[in-house]
């Protein structure tokens, strides 16, 4: 039979009766007048009793302060453990805790915040590192590139192979940090879904926005195009009055600021008017003599009929 088992349940008596000895430590340790009316004691073990006290201080409203009394084996004199506040059956209590990386929602970091990543986390896999040297003969090992900036050394001393260490010119490195691959960690495959995702339900082809769209994005002047493998079915909006201006827009969504969405008509043209008064009309005056055309009004038959 283990020792927990031996103990007695029974409170000890001296330790039972030691309420005053609590109330004073408890009055001590807490702040005046916030030590209420005893409200029990429960033995915690052979000639150890805790002793409680309501908790009258505001914000803690069902808790406790426990005093933990003890006796030593055949003394008479209760000696003070330990003096702490707990919580009751009916405490207020806060909510339960949860890490940041749970709490954390988009757009809650503000400017100076850092967002750390985990080593482990799911949306990024080690990306090119440089750490797998090409072979030593290669022609863009460290040791051949020496060779190639020994311009004015007509005799080297030794083998390639003891030559000093090369600059990180036309190393395979180098070339990777000049195109932007030489990181850490890049997106994994999980991480790609997940942004998909996302940008898919922000600004894809079921949002409201595009089922009232004249036209997709696909076909839209201000569509930006961007690189990499979300390419195929995204790009970023340029069109300062879109809802989505600066925003990875699926290939499939539309709005009305599509560039072909409303072509500006051509101002009209006026209809001809019925009576042109900018012309002068051919009208007769006289048959011809000579013949049977009619004669047109001339610039002297004019002159005479305004003499007349």
């Amino acid at each position: 039979m283990s020792a927990a088992t031996t103990r007695s349940r029974t409170p000890d008596r001296l330790c039972a009766e030691a309420v005053d000895l609590a109330r004073a430590a408890a009055e001590e340790a807490a702040a005046p007048g916030v030590v209420g009316e005893h409200a029990g004691a429960v033995s915690e073990g052979d000639r150890v009793v805790t002793h409680f006290f309501e908790c009258k201080e505001l914000g803690y409203r069902g808790w406790r302060w426990a005093v933990t009394v003890a006796r030593a084996s055949r003394a008479k004199v209760v000696t003070l453990d330990e003096v702490v506040l707990l919580p009751g059956p009916d405490a207020l209590l806060a909510p339960e805790w949860v890490p940041w990386s749970e709490r954390l929602r988009p757009g809650d970091m503000g400017p100076g915040d850092l967002l750390p990543t985990e080593a482990d986390d799911l949306r990024l896999e080690p990306g090119y590192s440089g750490e797998d040297d090409p072979f030593p003969n290669s022609a863009v090992s460290e040791d051949m590139a020496e060779l190639v900036e020994a311009e004015d050394a007509e005799v080297t001393a030794g083998t390639p192979s003891n030559l000093p260490v090369a600059p990180r010119r036309g190393t395979i490195a180098a070339l990777a940090e000049e195109l932007g691959m030489r990181r850490a960690r890049v997106l994994s495959r999980y991480g790609l879904h997940s942004a998909a995702d996302r940008w898919e339900e922000a600004f894809g082809s079921k949002t409201p926005m595009a089922q009232a769209a004249p036209a997709t994005c696909v076909s839209c002047g201000f569509l930006t195009p961007i690189g990499g493998s979300l390419g195929q079915a995204f790009g970023i909006c340029a069109n300062e009055f879109a809802p989505a201006d600066g925003r990875v827009v699926s290939l499939a969504y539309g709005c009305g600021g599509h560039s072909e969405a409303a072509i500006m008509p051509k101002p009209p043209r006026p209809a001809p008017p019925v009576i042109d008064e900018t012309k002068v009309d051919a009208f007769p005056l006289r048959p011809a003599a000579d013949s049977g055309s009619v004669p047109t009004v001339t610039d002297e038959d004019s002159a005479e009929l305004g003499h007349s």
